[in-house]
């Protein structure tokens, strides 16, 4: 099947961005089966990632039936571009599959502080995108007004807020009893020591007191979390043990930045009937992001070096095939 590309802009109106100087910005970026005819390339543009073959703003494919849908939501630091090798892959299977870039908290635009600290608003990003008219209109076709969500490291933190988790406290919040040593991301690794100048912002501060906030959205079917990082750890127990929509968690066994044993085996003990996958074979953390250009793995080596024996596309291929495999047996 041909998969169809498209990239978009939103914005969540309820919302301010960091600077207070407009609404929340939403960028996206969809796969989705392209309709019977279309062409395929791999884009020309500059890419950390290896990129796929695909029909560039092509119709999307007729379906008697509405396209399933997927939200996608990246990593810390990363871009909606990190989701792609999933978001192809899903778009070969019939879904309509879109990632957003989270607003402060992503690549393709200035780090803020605020978006490392503020998780949730990530949640409320998949919200806002899900309540606008404007990407259905953008893509056509008939999609389900439901979705599935699925992310990875930060945004595994994304998806299962989005089915029920609560927080309990931050990560880098200072009464937070999970104590650790790391004081903050690569990006930011000062950043619990920046909440008391953040709170000059009244942007921040009206996000910070929301973040015990319910975030969750019925039209969610189930949620992915793949390689969950330490922040799921603050999570109040009580809400996980609530959740009842399918959860499907997905580690490496190689995995040293969130290491599965404190991470994905916590959530699964605490989210009754949860699925859990540990691939084993010295899969580990950035083994689940894209194949690495020649550019990428000049700049930033450490994203794509593999341990020896794993072929990153294979894992891809078989993560895949698992997640559509559940999302196709979800009532």
């Amino acid at each position: 099947m041909t998969v169809g590309y498209r990239e978009g802009q939103s914005f969540d109106a309820t919302r301010q961005n960091w600077d207070a100087s407009g609404i929340r910005p939403l960028s996206w970026t969809a796969w989705y089966p392209a309709a019977r005819g279309a062409t395929a390339a791999v884009p020309t543009e500059v890419s950390w990632f290896i990129q796929e073959p695909v029909a560039r703003d092509a119709a999307i494919a007729a379906s008697a039936m509405p396209h399933p849908l997927v939200l996608l939501s990246h990593g810390s630091g990363a871009s909606a571009s990190a989701m792609a090798w999933l978001a192809y892959r899903l778009a070969e299977r019939g879904y309509v599959a879109i990632a957003v870039d989270h607003h402060g908290h992503t690549g393709s635009e200035r780090y803020r502080a605020e978006g490392f600290l503020c998780l949730w608003e990530r949640a409320a990003d998949l919200v806002a995108l899900l309540d606008d008219p404007s990407w259905r209109r953008s893509l056509g076709g008939t999609i389900d007004h439901r979705a599935h969500v699925a992310g990875f490291s930060a945004g595994a933190y994304t998806a299962l807020q989005l089915i029920g988790a609560r927080i309990a406290y931050s990560q880098f919040e200072p009464d937070n009893p999970v104590k650790s040593k790391v004081r903050g991301p690569r990006e930011f690794p000062d950043l619990i020591d920046r909440l008391p100048e953040l709170h000059a912002n009244p942007v921040f501060r009206k996000s910070w007191e929301r973040r015990r906030s319910d975030f969750s959205d019925p039209r969610f079917r189930c949620a992915i979390a793949i390689a969950p990082g330490r922040s799921v750890l603050g999570y109040a127990v009580e809400s996980l043990a609530a959740m009842s929509r399918p959860v499907f968690i997905i580690g490496g066994d190689a995995d040293d930045i969130a290491p599965p044993s404190e991470c994905c085996d916590w959530l699964a003990s605490h989210i009754q009937g949860s699925t859990l996958d540990i691939m084993n074979g010295g899969i580990g953390h950035y083994t689940f992001l894209p194949e690495g250009s020649n550019i990428g793995t000049q700049l930033s080596p450490d994203l794509f070096r593999d341990a020896t024996g794993v072929d990153r596309r294979a894992v891809h291929d078989a993560v895949a095939m698992r997640i559509a495999d559940f999302f196709d047996d979800v009532p």
